[in-house]
């Protein structure tokens, strides 16, 4: 099975390159399954329902997410009606939506996606490690194939949920920071690893926004209020390919897409 994880999708610039290429790349790669972070597709804060609508339309099968998953009101209810959008299992009970569940390809192999969000410089939420520990028990009784998306801002906290999930999960890659690591590996137990997959939006920005207000920010210390940012488009994926069936990653490759082509 091979599996194109897409990085966080910022606002219309990401979303228009998507148009722009994203059915070449599933044919070129032989994709079986695309798994996207949606969580800013929609004006760069947020998911709305007609974003993931549009974003289901080009050929993703599944939207994972992180802590901007909140921001746009009309998304919440919409959680527990729409499978195919997940958010990090590790926030309180109770809440909308589920962060963990199995999906099938198009030619019937099944596949559990997990969705889970850091705390280190982030929110004070449940545990992720243990949260990992439950949703891994669970879904591997139904597939060995197993793709985790951990939205956090520390690359430490990232090395350590892909160290403690090595063997037991196909991949960890890692969101939030819009920046593609080029650690992308094989770990050692045969789980694929990279710590970010990098952001799809304006590559002419500052992690998706025009440059303009973060770097008077940085120089005043002052509220500033942020632009998505539009030009210079670009696509930052990982290609992962996994045996169906132990589950074990056999290649992860980083994938870069700009207006023109393959970068």
């Amino acid at each position: 099975m091979r599996i194109l994880f897409i990085g966080d999708i910022v606002g219309k610039a990401g979303r228009q390159i998507l148009r722009q290429h994203l059915d070449r790349i599933i044919d070129r790669q032989m994709v079986d399954f695309v798994v996207a972070n949606g969580e800013n597709a929609a004006g760069g804060f947020g998911l709305t329902l007609d974003v993931a609508r549009e974003l289901f339309g080009l050929g993703i099968d599944v939207l994972t997410s992180g802590n901007h998953i909140w921001d746009k009101r009309e998304i919440i209810d919409y959680l527990n009606r729409e499978p195919r959008i997940l958010r990090p299992d590790n926030y309180p009970p109770g809440l909308p939506g589920s962060g963990g569940r199995i999906f099938q390809t198009a030619s019937g192999v099944s596949l559990g996606i997990i969705n889970l969000e850091g705390r280190v410089f982030m929110s004070n939420l449940d545990c992720p490690f243990r949260a990992a520990d439950r949703l891994v028990e669970e879904l591997s009784a139904k597939t060995p194939i197993l793709f985790v998306d951990f939205h956090a801002e520390a690359t430490s906290e990232k090395v350590a949920l892909g160290h403690y999930l090595d063997g037991r999960v196909s991949a960890v890659i890692g969101t939030h920071t819009h920046i593609p690591t080029a650690d992308n590996r094989i770990l050692p137990g045969g789980t694929a690893y990279m710590t970010d997959a990098g952001m799809t939006g304006s590559r002419d920005s500052i992690i998706g926004v025009q440059k303009e207000s973060p770097i008077e920010r940085f120089l005043t210390q002052l509220p500033a209020r942020f632009e998505v940012a539009k030009k210079d488009p670009i696509i930052c994926a990982a290609l992962v390919e996994i045996d169906d069936q132990s589950g074990r990653a056999q290649s992860i490759e980083r994938i870069m897409y700009s207006s023109d082509g393959p970068c």
